[in-house]
């Protein structure tokens, strides 16, 4: 379980530092408070990709430590001492990320890549995210979810090495069965081919890179151009600029809410906004600083990108393709040159691998028909729960043995839904609402959890589009998981909020001119006011508070 989150110079925060606990943890907050900067802080602590925009204003670097207590983790364990990276049961994860774009990543106070830091954070927390919802409508996602409830990931990923076997098997055998005649004139070509592509370093082509650079270096003149004068206008005209302007709104209406405080208001939001473009200033100066103009580096990209486009053109593919192209040519050639292959022998190679990978396809068809079975049961009860009594949920899998292989199987997995008796199942972009698909998702979420041994679950407002007594039941759910697992959920209602067995708020703040945001434990008292909060708005009643308090009181008390 994750033990402990540390987060400096990332966006809105400068310095956070936050120990968690066991059970279903609640984050609430305003709108814009900055909720979802906890969620990029673990994103990027478990492998998302970075770049330079994450850092604070004023900064030079943004760093993330996360720290798991792992004991209850044998999974994470092994692939720990397997990397010879254990330390214990206590294993620290540490993710920074520099101003020029780069990023490292440590786990235990040791370097790895960031392909090894992404395989091990599967292992550790898993994000349900708030668009769940709509990624389920895809009939990709629905089968993936399945192959999730059913455990048997490695039967998936042994039906899709025998496809890749299947694949290049008949690939090679179509090459050879159309070149037997030709053999040694597609050498000769291949050869000189690969020769050529290699004279232009193409293994190590980064295109899109090398394109971005291009451009910036030919618009250098004109960023620079319309960068500064728009600075000034922001920012560093002394007077007529509109941070100058603001200021003077600023203190005019400062002094009409000394006759009418109702004006106190707008001299907040005009404060805020001075803050935005202060903040926008600073960054759009340090962003024109590291630009200059190099007319010898825009001439070697002018010739680097000529030569590509021409070898394109030769290969009759785009510019970007030449790399996979060049494996390609050599694996041909490889292939070629290792003497003459039999054709029969290949096909029997081929068949053999046709027939091994039909055989493993049926045994996951029989699996996928199986969890079919159980999962739509479950389902169809935790639907029932929130605020669909009459629905049914069925997951149709259907095989197509004549077809050729795919990666992930024979079958077309669909999951069916009838909200009302009598009618029968229809696919789910048919039939759900909004609503409805949020209900399903998160029922499929919580069905699929029993084979999964993840310790940590995050939850990023799966709760949108309901509400009333199905929000209720949607915060036990969460707190019952929260008895097995650690749970964390962002959410804005009051009847899942007080399921938490911890309580977190986000604030945002302004300080110095400079916003932030603050996370921090709501005591009793506090809780009560934030559940108020979300009930009743800003104003604050004792009929609000009331509620409040009563909701809390409702929750069964006890440990996790």
């Amino acid at each position: 379980m994750l033990t402990h989150l540390d987060i400096r110079d990332l966006a809105v925060v400068e310095h956070l530092s936050l120990p968690f606990s066991e059970g279903l943890t609640v984050l609430t907050g305003e709108t814009g408070a900055g909720k979802s900067i906890l969620l990029t802080a673990l994103g990027l602590a478990l492998g998302e990709r970075a770049d330079a925009g994450f850092i604070r204003v004023g900064s030079n670097r943004a760093e993330i430590n996360l720290t798991f207590d792992v004991s209850d983790s044998p999974n994470v364990k092994d692939w720990l001492e397997e990397q010879e990276l254990f330390e214990g049961d206590e294993c620290v994860i540490r993710r920074i990320v520099t101003d020029d774009g780069r990023s490292k990543a440590f786990i235990n106070g040791r370097p790895v890549t960031l392909q090894s830091l992404q395989a091990f954070s599967q292992g550790l927390v898993e994000i349900h995210g708030q668009h769940a919802h709509v990624l389920l409508l895809k009939s990709s996602e629905q089968r993936r979810l399945l192959d999730e409830a059913s455990g048997h990931s490695e039967l998936v990923q042994s039906v899709g090495g025998l496809y890749r076997t299947w694949r290049a098997l008949r690939e090679r055998l179509d090459r050879l069965t159309h070149s037997a005649s030709d053999q040694a004139a597609r050498v000769d070509l291949l050869t000189y081919q690969v020769e050529e592509l290699e004279q232009f370093d193409i293994q190590s082509l980064d295109y899109e890179a090398l394109v971005e650079e291009h451009t910036r270096q030919a618009h250098v003149g004109r960023i620079l151009e319309v960068g500064q004068v728009h600075l000034e206008a922001l920012y560093e005209h002394d007077s007529q600029s509109v941070s100058a302007q603001l200021m003077q709104a600023i203190q005019a209406m400062q002094g009409l809410s000394k006759l009418a405080p109702e004006f106190l208001e707008t001299v907040a939001l005009l404060e805020e906004a001075q803050v935005g473009v202060k903040e926008a200033s600073f960054l759009l100066r340090r962003q024109l600083e590291r630009l200059e103009v190099d007319p010898v580096r825009l001439d070697a990209l002018d010739k680097r990108l000529g030569d590509l486009h021409q070898l394109a053109r030769k290969h009759h593919i785009r510019p970007e393709e030449l790399p996979n192209k060049l494996d390609g040519l050599k694996a041909e050639l490889g292939a070629l040159s290792k003497g003459s292959e039999s054709i029969e022998d290949l096909q029997l190679a081929h068949d053999r691998a046709l027939s091994d990978y039909r055989l493993l396809a049926g045994k996951l068809t029989e699996e996928r028909k199986t969890t079919a079975a159980i999962m739509e049961k479950k389902i169809s009860g935790i639907i029932q729960e929130l605020g669909m009594p009459q629905g049914v949920v069925k997951v149709h899998v259907e095989t197509d043995e004549c077809r050729n292989p795919l990666p992930d199987g024979l079958d077309s997995v669909e999951f069916l839904v009838s909200a009302n008796p009598g009618l029968p199942p229809r696919s789910l972009a048919k039939v759900a609402s909004g609503g409805e698909l949020s209900r399903i998702s998160l029922a499929i979420q919580v069905a699929a959890l029993d084979s999964k041994t993840v310790s940590t679950l995050i939850f990023d407002e799966v709760d949108t589009g309901i509400g009333g007594g199905v929000a209720e039941i949607v915060g036990q759910k969460l707190r019952l998981l929260g008895h097995d697992r650690q749970v964390f959920c962002v959410t804005h209602l009051p009847q899942v909020a007080v399921q938490g067995h911890n309580h977190l708020r986000v604030e945002k703040t302004a300080q110095g001119g400079v916003t932030q945001s603050t996370v921090r434990l709501l005591e009793s008292d506090e809780r009560i006011e934030e559940i108020a909060r979300m009930l009743g708005g800003v104003r604050l009643t004792d009929q609000t508070l009331a509620h409040a308090q009563e909701m809390l009181s409702l929750v069964p008390t006890g440990g996790v």
